[in-house]
């Protein structure tokens, strides 16, 4: 009788095997045409929006005239479905390696779907609906182009622009004239006013968040999760007081410090000598003391190490969910850096240069190093710290130079120029 029910449970548990292993794969033969169907449905999605909220053109801030937080709303759905229709391609194209398929209607969905994406693949207005370009950069074009530091000015000539018929101050003239003579001229510069206001705010608010998420997660997780776990922990097991060598000597100093204090206030005040049983008890209690502030210490350098990471990792978060705010940000500092003066830029690149790799540079690696490892609970080793300093400011020196002889030179030639002259 136990014979019998041993085989029939062993062989419903192999039928639920064998059947969850045959729905499995059913599932996955299903791949290509599942990964069509969301891709299709996204595109749709992104279809539907263009028709009944931008009079089916794109989705783009020059499509309409909603507000601002109406566009960063439809802004948010189209670059979430189009991630999620670029993603299910991807997972189609893999799954096709080694499932073959050959429904007609995965055609007609994919000419779909490839309509759809081509409006936002290679067109830039994407970006420029998320982000657009600077007011300055957009309403005086013709002004930067007779600006040595813009860098589209700073290409190398053909022979066909230095020998034209005409001057080229004729042309730029001619079509200054036009946009001024344009009716329309004053609606565009509202509506780039309003996209250049809506860049900055988008970089602004993406700067915030970027400080203060990362350093609100690094003290929220060290006060409430990191900190009482550890401190449960050591406590519960027999663990040493000093997590490093340097610790251990720094509390024998102050102990003993505390030692010599006591004999030497006895000699001057000129009171008896203290016996050697209180002179023992007050040690003793000193040592206490000392014994539970290395504890805490090393209690907060372990903690310290969890929510770092912690916080680095809500960091990284951030940059990969908020690729808008990154564009937006880069845009931003490329507007700023570019309006600046070239002695402006030199003055920049040499403050920068000094500090990180400069004469007294060193002295601040030490300071920072050693910060760096007491704040982890970690023994400066001086042989590591000078063998940083002795590579990284050179890495470091190399690659500014090469910067500023492969693209400022190219970018701002006058730049480069007053940067030596300040040099000298």
């Amino acid at each position: 009788m136990k014979a019998y029910f041993s085989n029939r449970s062993t062989d419903d548990a192999q039928n639920k095997i064998n059947g969850s292993l045959s729905a499995s794969y059913q599932w996955f033969l299903q791949t290509p045409e599942r990964a069509i169907e969301q891709a299709y449905k996204a595109v749709l999605r992104i279809k539907s929006i263009e028709e009944e909220h931008f009079g089916g053109n794109k989705i783009s801030a020059d499509s309409v005239d909603y507000g601002e937080n109406v566009i960063d709303y439809w802004q948010d759905q189209l670059a979430k479905n189009l991630n999620n229709a670029k993603l299910r391609l991807a997972e189609y194209k893999a799954s096709r390696l080694v499932i073959s398929t050959a429904n007609p209607v995965i055609l007609e969905k994919l000419a779909f779907i490839d309509e759809v994406l081509a409006k936002y693949e290679f067109d830039k207005s994407i970006s420029k609906a998320l982000v657009p370009f600077s007011n300055a950069v957009q309403l005086v074009e013709q002004k930067l182009a007779e600006d040595e530091s813009y860098p589209e000015n700073n290409k190398v000539d053909g022979i066909s622009d230095k020998t034209g018929v005409f001057p080229r101050s004729i042309g730029r003239t001619i079509s200054r004239i036009k946009t001024e003579l344009n009716p329309k001229s004053e609606e565009e510069v509202v509506k780039k006013f309003r996209n250049s206001s809506r860049k900055t705010k988008t970089a602004m608010r993406f700067v915030i968040i970027l400080i203060i998420v990362p350093v609100l997660t690094q003290q929220v997780s060290k006060q409430f999760l990191v900190s009482p776990l550890v401190e449960r922990f050591r406590g519960e097991s027999e663990v040493p007081i000093f997590i490093n060598s340097e610790m251990k000597e720094e509390a024998l100093r102050e102990l003993q410090s505390f030692e010599e204090e006591l004999k030497f206030d006895s000699l001057i005040k000129g009171s008896p000598q203290i016996a050697p049983e209180v002179m023992e008890e007050r040690v003793r209690e000193k040592a206490k003391e000392i014994a539970e502030e290395f504890q805490h210490k090393s209690r907060d350098a372990i903690g310290n190490i969890f929510a770092d990471l912690l916080g680095i990792g809500a960091f990284a978060t951030v940059i990969v969910t908020n690729q808008k705010g990154i564009i937006a940000l880069k845009s931003f500092i490329d507007d700023i850096v570019y309006g600046l003066s070239d002695s402006a830029k030199a003055f920049i690149i040499i403050l920068f240069t000094d500090v990180f790799v400069g004469f007294h540079s060193p002295h601040g690696w030490e300071v920072v190093l050693e910060g760096l490892a007491n704040h982890l609970g970690i023994a400066a080793n001086k042989s590591a710290i000078s063998l940083f300093i002795a590579t990284v400011p050179v890495f470091l020196d190399t690659v500014f130079k090469y910067w500023i002889f492969r693209y400022l030179s190219r970018i701002s030639p006058s730049a480069v120029a007053t940067l030596r002259n300040m040099n000298e």
